[in-house]
């Protein structure tokens, strides 16, 4: 009678553990569908602030592009109608106001950094900069980014197929607006908008006359041993990379830039900073330490203990800008834009509107 007594209770509580799982589950579903839409109200604010801070110097549309398909891992249901379509995404679009319709100009290309994040007004006066210059920019809104829902959040292909989307943004550019200068095509982007910046020209070296990559994620195999195991489970997540790099050490090799060294051809400056808690020094000198064992040419900069750590050439100080311009005129000696800075000043006075 005891026996059947405590096997009724155990029952009892595996019942009562099973329900309180699946309370827990459905619970976090909401939390996360919750953040999701918090996201994309702060999107719509950032897409309106954007008119705002750099109305008075730029056009500015958001396109509607298509990339590759969902990765397998991510799309499981293949039998689903409309499976294998080509994945759609937004892209912003900068156009300096005042330039004369009849020439054509250099066309930059801007991937934001992530993991997951998207391109908010954090780089208004980044734009300014450019507008100034007489660039156009494009930035893509590519898989993965915040802001447009859960499926599009999920579909995250780090350092994959989110690559091919900023390469799409700037196929279209150079396709559908006669004003770009196809000959004329630079790409650049700080941290995992680095990482994409660099896979683009490894992968499409024919296609940018130039690139800079500034606190580029170089190593993922070194970026799992350091940072934290919530960070690591962002990449082991079924709908990411889907195992770690323990599980999978060649899939990580293929989408670190540092294991992909032998394939640049394109101009190519890379910053770093010594106090950068993010992408930590180290990744970036086993980037620059494969490139020269390769024999490529490049050119770089390892900046010690700079205020502003993983932002420190992003921010608004007077090194900050300093910096920018040394990226500007590396840039501009292959883009040659039409109105390039001559110093600091004209660079200040084109950011902060005085």
């Amino acid at each position: 009678m005891k026996a059947v007594c405590f096997l009724l209770l155990f029952t009892s509580i595996l019942i009562t553990s099973a329900q309180e799982d699946k309370e827990i589950e459905r619970l976090r579903n909401q939390v996360s569908n919750l953040r999701h839409s918090f996201d994309r109200l702060q999107k719509s604010m950032d897409d309106l602030l954007w008119y705002d801070k750099v109305g008075d110097v730029a056009y500015i549309d958001k396109v509607y592009l298509t990339g590759p398909p969902k990765a397998d891992r991510v799309e499981k249901n293949k039998t689903r109608q409309g499976y294998g379509n080509p994945f759609r995404f937004q892209s912003y679009v900068f156009i300096p106001k005042g330039i004369d319709a009849t020439k054509k100009y250099p066309l930059l290309v801007l991937p934001h950094g992530g993991v997951h994040s998207n391109f908010n007004t954090f780089y208004t006066h980044i734009i300014r900069e450019l507008m100034a210059q007489q660039y156009i920019v494009v930035a893509a809104e590519y898989r993965g980014s915040t802001g447009y829902g859960r499926g599009f959040y999920e579909a995250i292909d780090y350092g994959g197929l989110e690559v091919e989307d900023v390469y799409a943004s700037k196929k279209y550019m150079v396709e559908n607006y006669d004003i770009v200068d196809g000959s004329r095509v630079g790409i650049f982007g700080w941290s995992h908008g680095g990482l994409i910046s660099l896979m683009n020209i490894f992968d499409h070296p024919d296609d940018y006359k130039v690139a800079y990559a500034g606190v580029p994620v170089s190593d993922l195999i070194a970026r799992m041993g350091y940072k934290t195991e919530r960070y690591r489970d962002l990449y082991s997540a079924d709908f990411h990379i889907g195992k770690t790099a323990y599980e999978n050490v060649e899939e990580y090799k293929k989408r670190s830039p540092a294991w992909q060294a032998h394939k640049l051809k394109t101009p190519l400056l890379i910053h770093t900073n010594t106090n950068d808690a993010d992408v930590n020094v180290l990744e970036v000198e086993h980037l620059i330490k494969s490139l020269k064992a390769e024999g490529k040419k490049f050119e770089y900069e390892i900046f010690q203990d700079v205020p502003g750590g993983h932002s420190f050439d992003r921010i608004d100080s007077k090194k900050a800008q300093e910096v920018r311009l040394k990226i500007y005129k590396f840039l501009g000696g292959y883009l040659n834009p039409p109105k390039p800075f001559n110093g600091v000043k004209a660079l200040r006075k084109a950011a902060y509107r005085y």
